[in-house]
């Protein structure tokens, strides 16, 4: 995962100050309609069709840019243009300072989502030909800007790291005993969608629950603990402890079916099913007969 800038380590950026500020009026006007008439004067004379893009712009390092902004940009258009191409070529050819992640380009890393005309997308996945213009380019809500369309995922991070996301077996025998675990065709059609998961943060950002429950595991560690609590490779024993993880207060019960993660996913992972299966497991695994 790379970054277009520097950005600092430990720098803060609250959220609700950046984000309200982005959508004051006062913000607005600091957008430097000289520095948009320039921009689109030079799209003019390459000729053809532009895009009209509108970017978050936010530095808490550079006095006179730590409010945040919206700038606008004029882009060449091209057929199969992203919106990640539309902002590269922002900072290639107009404003070097302008920060993003990417990597792949190829949907694969999940390093560049964005908050685009008001929903989770993959910048790299969303062809600009298919959003109405102007297009607003925004980080993800409900994450810390650290600086432009960057945010900081630590946090993100830390959560799907509290599932212990890694294949677990108590019976694994001496290493010179060891064989191939195979796995019938039918569990792995069960679990192939959720083995999916890119790890971009697009389902948590877009999470109500998440965003008022800092402690709530989220969408995307529940459908990773999900991926291996249904392998039939891990025992009895270890899918038990993945249940009480996620049997938490801050767990799967949590989750109020609202399926806004399933909707943003950009890999189309059945999310908010895999939450209410969980739950059912967990309900079972605590049943009595007696």
């Amino acid at each position: 995962m790379s970054t277009q800038q520097a950005e600092p380590e430990s720098q803060e950026a609250p959220e609700d100050p950046a984000m309200k500020g982005a959508e004051s009026p006062a913000a607005e006007e600091q957008n430097g309609g000289g520095m948009v008439d320039e921009h689109a004067e030079k799209a003019a004379e390459l000729g053809g069709e532009t895009v009209h893009i509108k970017v978050f712009r936010y530095d808490p390092e550079v006095e006179g840019k730590q409010e945040p902004r919206f700038d606008d940009f004029h882009v060449p258009f091209e057929k199969g243009m992203t919106v990640l191409d539309s902002v590269m070529y922002a900072r290639d050819e107009y404003d070097s300072s302008l920060t993003f992640r990417h990597s792949c380009r190829q949907a694969v890393c999940g390093s560049d989502a964005f908050f685009v005309n008001g929903k989770q997308r993959l910048g790299c996945k969303t062809q600009i030909s298919d959003l109405e213009q102007p297009v607003r380019i925004e980080p993800l809500p409900h994450q810390e800007v650290v600086k432009d369309l960057v945010v900081d995922m630590d946090h993100f991070y830390d959560q799907m790291h509290t599932v212990e996301p890694y294949f677990q077996d108590e019976d694994t025998p001496p290493v010179d005993d060891l064989e191939e675990q195979r796995q019938s065709q039918e569990n792995r059609e069960k679990i192939k969608m959720s083995s999916r998961c890119i790890w971009c943060g697009a389902c948590m950002s877009s999470c109500n629950i998440a965003a008022g429950d800092n402690e709530y595991l989220g969408p995307a560690a529940i459908n990773k603990a999900y991926k291996f609590a249904m392998d039939d490779r891990e025992g009895e024993e270890i899918k038990e402890h993945r249940l009480r993880i996620l049997e938490q207060e801050h767990g799967v019960w949590r989750c109020q079916t609202q399926f806004s993660c399933t909707e943003v996913c950009p890999k189309d992972i059945p999310l908010t099913e895999h939450i209410q299966e969980l739950k059912r497991e967990a309900v079972k695994k605590n049943l009595k007969f007696w």
